[in-house]
C-alpha cells in the first residue's frame, strides 16, 4: 500500500467532516471539540487552521484515495501533533506510516501528543514513531460525557 502526505485541498473537507463526525471515531478519541458536531463550527476550525502559518496540515492518502489528516501545531516551545485516519482504514499501519512522514517535516523537538489512556492503537502509533509516555493526567472527554485518563507522551 502507498501512503502519501500532501497539501490541504478544498475538495478533503468534506472527507475530513465525515471522519470526525463518526461516533465510533469520537468515542474512540474520546476528547472532541465542537467542531465534530458541528458543521459550522468545523468550516471555521478549518479556515483558522489554513490560514495559520505556524500549523503543519496534511492530507494522509493511501492508495490514491483520502484516508485522513495529520498535523502540527503550536507554539514553538510547545509543539502538538495530531492525525486521523478514518475508521474504515484503521488498523492497516496508515496512522503510523504518515505520522512518521509528518514529524519529517517538523524539525523542532520536542514534539507532544495526548490520547486516550485506554485508546491503544494511538499509543501504539505515537510509540513506534518514537513518542514515549511522559505524565498522565485527567481531562472531560465530551464523546463519552465524563472525565477519563489521558497519556502525555513527547518525541526528543
Amino acid at each position: 500500500m502507498e501512503i502519501s502526505l500532501r497539501e490541504l485541498q478544498d475538495s478533503d473537507l468534506p472527507v475530513f467532516w465525515e471522519q470526525l463526525t463518526d461516533p465510533e471515531l469520537q468515542q474512540m478519541a474520546a476528547v472532541t471539540r465542537k467542531y465534530h458536531y458541528d458543521r459550522g463550527h468545523f468550516d471555521q476550525h478549518w479556515a483558522k487552521v489554513r490560514s495559520d502559518p505556524a500549523v503543519i496540515v496534511r492530507t494522509v492518502v493511501a492508495d490514491g484515495v483520502v484516508v485522513g489528516h495529520a498535523a502540527v501545531f503550536g507554539s514553538s516551545s510547545e509543539r502538538e501533533v495530531t492525525y486521523v485516519v478514518g475508521r474504515t482504514q484503521w488498523g492497516r499501519g496508515i496512522a503510523s506510516r504518515a505520522l512518521a512522514e509528518l514529524i519529517k517535516l517538523e524539525g523542532s523537538r520536542p514534539l507532544h501528543a495526548d490520547a486516550a489512556a485506554d485508546n491503544a492503537g494511538s499509543i501504539r502509533v505515537l510509540e513506534k514513531c518514537g513518542f514515549v509516555i511522559t505524565g498522565r493526567s485527567r481531562c472531560f472527554a465530551r464523546a463519552r460525557g465524563h472525565e477519563i485518563d489521558l497519556v502525555h507522551l513527547t518525541l526528543s
